[in-house]
């Protein structure tokens, strides 16, 4: 693919059912009723020029560009803010509109500077192109920059600089940062040439403002007012290749421009379903962890842990590794290895390790990073539903009027979908919050929640069921909608448990900590307020009674007929790019893709047949279970594609003890991170820029991953990307795959798992994106679920009753720490700390409510001791009100604080996914890292030596 930039329509795409044929510079155009003539124009072929005017924005009409004539009209109205009609003739080319046009551009020349040659957007500048359109050859009036004396280039960002004097004040920066990302960061000062766009306070510079970096401000700027640094640097791309972003489970696609083998740029995809053109600061700038010097390039090994590592060929690590492996097998059998399978690899790179476990190690010993965010999602929903995922897609919230969001923050964690949430509320829709943090959304510009549930950690049963209790007692229930869809005899079952008045309101209102008249208010919104849906994170999931919190939003859903259109739904947003992929492609020990169970006879005869191998029909291990039996001696070796567990799972002494108890753990990522203190092997990874395949992100929309350039794990051309690792380790391994292309591995996918048979690589690229099920019954996927009937049939209403955590707080502990993510960083850090993300976010903080600070002698800034029953570390504090009395929070992004050093063991009673977010602790001040923190980084260091070869000699 070229360079060439997107077509602009000028104004946004108009849905309607009606059409108007009108007359265009002689052509006859058929376009959607209000459409305005400039897209009109634009959808055959003409060009009327503009520049205030784009459509991901609304019409504007300011800077007088974009004249027509039109027959039977008065003067020469803005074509971007006139509608079409039917029978109307347009001219958008005369004598009279050349004059007109030529002059307003001369107005704008006459107050920019003409240093075209040199500036970083020549031959990439809207302005430069439409003075050119309008023939613009002579300016009249001089420049002297006076109206830009004394603004100094704002270079604060790390990503993006503002040049005052490159500004037209078009409006369409502020107008981005409004519309489509509705932060509201910028705005314009002053009147006519004196005018300047100004982010914030006149102290505010771009990094100290509110802006967010979301880049919506660079992309819609038609100069080189506000510009990327890297363009600055690198200059104009020459060519660019669409792909799939790798952070969040948004899925955002991006235009990645080049040059040569340099990464330019990425710049979001306006055809992208999941982003509609839009990004946010990691996706946007933070990839250039790509080429960190971090970064290990070289596979390694060593003998023991203490020892350090040393480089070595593909071929000595791929035969160390295969031995050490097949000794340990025939020793201790195929149940005492195992593998992790990574959410920020493809799904064809997941599905060849749960394949290389099962069919290569020959247990089911198989898990992946959903055990610890979102399994009790998949074992909620399939019992209700029936299937294992969220069931809208993003555009769906645009039709909600109530929206309810619970255990999930997304302006931090899913900000692409927050803006267009954002959106929908601007134009009126009503927002519940049931969280115990007042999270952005509950208050931010031109939005606030109608209700804030500020819930007690751990008792999110307890309050949905409290709503339930509510609809039911208050005859607001939709019994049309139960009766033809749920289990009735079930649905009157659980009506009388919520019922019971133990479960009132009032009467939990000691457990939630929760107003009752606010629960009740709520309850009647979501009941009544039109289109209800559900939004959730891992708030809900991460909890002793995540699955039941699961089931209990479900049981909300079908209880008000809130499910199977659009608008409505129960809506899991995923945290890392491909957790949904990584769960359909049978990564589960006890399922294979397309969450059939391994204990299935026909299922597991699909996959025999296919592999030539036969499968161990019992589960196997869980990730908990797999460091508990290796600390009993039963589980020998590990492999682990891209996931840190040491960091990323909960109460780290007991992971700790679990890797260093193996003979062989083999860690297969990018840089050397926290679980590599243990490993025996090290395979370099590939990053998404350097492989095709495909990622699902949480709407079930499978999205093409191209490779935009070659992999850096290996000389220049043979560098492998992180298929071909576990491809060639299974073959060391004497299993004889022989795939080309990933391609070949969806094809298999496809041909195993009826949720992808109608799926393919060409079918991706020429589409774009298809969300499962892709099949028979649904030939062009399926956007939104459970439309006519459920996938299980009938809808099935669960009992679930509200079990207090067995973590409790005392005399000893007496604050509820919660954790969470914030916007600039993801998940464990790996990539955005080696970016200039760390701008924003350097160090993991405790946010601490004033009145428990001050008990404690302690303010912002502070070193604190935060220790609980499993561990200790110190971090500093910020005192907020954001969070309740008794409540403390943090993140968990950074290894040198390293959070689940004081989590706990407790996990959800179905699925085993850990209680990160109910943890009692007690905070003191400290004046120092901890003995653990001390121990660790001498633990660290030694673990990351690396012998030079004058050593080795």
């Amino acid at each position: 693919m070229g360079y060439e930039r997107q077509t602009d329509f000028g104004t946004p795409e108009v849905l309607s059912d009606q059409s108007v044929t009108l007359t265009i510079d002689g052509r006859s155009v058929v376009v959607p009723a209000g459409t305005s003539v400039m897209r009109a124009a634009a959808s055959c072929g003409g060009d009327i020029p503009k520049l205030c005017a784009t459509d991901n924005l609304k019409s504007f009409g300011s800077c007088r560009l974009c004249l027509v004539e039109i027959d039977g009209m008065r003067g020469t109205p803005a074509s971007c803010t006139t509608p079409v009609a039917d029978g109307m003739v347009v001219h958008t080319q005369s004598d009279h509109l050349a004059k007109l046009r030529r002059g307003v551009m001369e107005l704008y020349i006459s107050d920019h500077p003409l240093d075209c040659l040199t500036c970083s957007a020549n031959n990439d500048c809207e302005l430069q192109d439409t003075a050119a359109a309008v023939g613009l050859r002579d300016v009249r009036y001089g420049y002297d920059g006076a109206n830009h004396l004394g603004q100094a280039d704002d270079l604060s960002n790390p990503y993006f600089q503002f040049e005052p004097s490159k500004c037209i004040t078009c409006s369409r920066c502020v107008r981005a940062c409004d519309e489509v990302q509705g932060t509201f960061a910028l705005t314009i000062e002053g009147r006519g040439f004196a005018s300047k766009v100004s982010a914030g306070q006149a102290t505010d510079d771009f990094l100290a403002s509110e802006c967010v970096s979301c880049g919506a401000c660079v992309q819609a700027c038609p100069t080189s007012a506000l510009m990327e640094k890297s363009v600055k640097e690198l200059g104009k791309p020459e060519r660019a290749v669409v792909t799939t972003c790798a952070y969040c489970g948004v899925g955002c696609t991006f235009r990645a421009e080049m040059k040569g083998e340099q990464l330019v740029r990425m710049v979001p995809w306006k055809d992208g379903k999941a982003n509609r053109g839009h990004s946010c600061v990691k996706g946007r700038f933070a990839w250039g962890y790509a080429n960190h010097k971090d970064r290990i390039t070289q596979p390694m090994i060593r003998d023991s842990i203490d020892q350090p590592w040393r480089a070595v060929s593909w071929d000595e690590a791929l035969t160390f590794t295969a031995e050490r492996l097949q000794a340990i097998k025939a020793q201790h059998g195929a149940r005492a290895l195992g593998g992790i399978t990574s959410s920020r690899c493809t799904n064809e790179e997941a599905y060849l390790v749960q394949k290389l476990v099962r069919g290569g190690f020959g247990s089911n010993n198989v898990d992946t990073c959903a055990r610890v965010c979102h399994s009790p999602t998949g074992y909620g929903l399939k019992t209700t539903f029936g299937t294992s995922a969220g069931t809208q897609d993003f555009d769906s919230v645009m039709q909600a009027d109530v929206i309810l969001v619970i255990g999930a923050n997304p302006t931090d964690a899913h900000p692409v979908f927050a803006s267009r949430m954002k959106r929908r509320l601007r134009q009126g829709a009503k927002l519940i919050v049931i969280d115990p943090r007042r999270i952005d959304l509950v208050r931010s510009p031109h939005i606030a929640a109608a209700h804030h549930l500020p819930l007690q950690p751990g008792t999110n049963v307890a309050v949905l069921t409290a709503m339930a209790h509510v609809i039911v007692t208050e005859r607001l229930a939709d019994e049309a909608f139960i009766r033809e869809r749920c289990d009735w005899d079930e649905y009157q079952d659980w009506a009388r448990y919520v019922a019971d008045e133990r479960h009132s309101p009032e009467f939990l209102e000691a457990v939630t900590k929760v107003p009752a008249a606010e629960l009740r208010g709520a309850a009647r919104l979501f009941a009544t307020g039109g289109n209800g849906a559900i939004y959730y994170g891992l708030g809900v999931t991460e909890h002793s009674q995540g699955s039941s919190t699961v089931m209990a939003i479900a049981n909300l859903a079908m209880a008000t007929g809130n499910i199977g259109r659009p608008g409505v739904g129960v809506n899991p947003l995923r945290g890392q790019n491909n957790v949904q992929g990584s769960c359909d492609m049978g990564s589960f020990p006890h399922e294979l893709s397309g969450y059939r169970h391994i204990s299935d006879d026909a299922a597991r005869a699909l996959f025999e047949q296919d592999w030539g191998v036969a499968l161990d029909p019992e589960p196997g291990l869980r990730i908990p279970n797999m460091l508990d039996a290796a600390i009993d001696g039963s589980f020998r070796a590990i492999y682990i594609q891209g996931e840190d567990i040491l960091q990323s799972d909960p109460n780290t002494h007991h992971v700790a003890a679990g890797l260093a108890a193996m003979d062989c753990v083999i860690v297969h990522d990018l840089f050397l991170n926290e679980t590599a203190n243990y490993a025996h092997v090290f395979l370099p990874g590939s990053t998404f820029l350097e492989k095709d395949g495909t990622f699902t992100n949480a709407e079930r929309r499978i999205q093409p991953v191209r490779k935009v350039m070659e992999p850096a794990n290996g000389p220049k051309g043979q560098g492998l990307a992180d298929w071909e690792v576990t491809q060639a380790l299974a073959n060391a391994m004497g299993l004889g795959w022989h795939y080309t292309h990933p391609s070949a591995i969806l094809d298999e996918i496809a041909r195993l798992t009826p949720t992808f048979a109608g799926v393919s690589w060409d079918r991706l690229c020429a589409e774009g994106s298809l969300q499962w099920p892709v099949n028979e019954q649904f030939p062009d996927g399926a956007p939104i679920m459970h439309v006519d009937g459920f996938v299980r049939g009938k809808g099935k209403f669960v009992v679930t009753e509200y079990v207090p955590t067995d973590e409790k707080t005392g005399p000893r502990f007496p604050l509820l720490l919660t954790t969470g993510r914030i916007l600039s960083q993801y998940n464990v850090g790996a990539q955005t700390r080696r970016t200039a993300n760390v701008a924003w976010h350097e160090e993991d903080v405790l946010e601490m409510h004033p009145t428990d600070a001050e008990n404690r002698g302690l303010d912002t800034g502070d070193w604190a001791r935060l220790a609980s029953r499993t561990g200790e570390t110190t971090l500093r504090v910020l005192v907020t009100d954001r969070v309740a009395p008794g409540v403390v929070y943090t993140t968990f992004h950074h290894p040198t604080t390293q959070a689940n050093v004081v989590t706990t063991d407790y996990s959800d009673w179905a699925t085993n996914c850990p209680e990160y977010k109910v943890t009692a602790v007690q905070v003191t001040p400290s004046n120092g890292p901890s003995a653990w923190q001390e121990d660790y980084a001498g633990l660290s260091a030694r673990a990351r030596r690396i012998e030079t070869p004058e050593a080795a000699e």
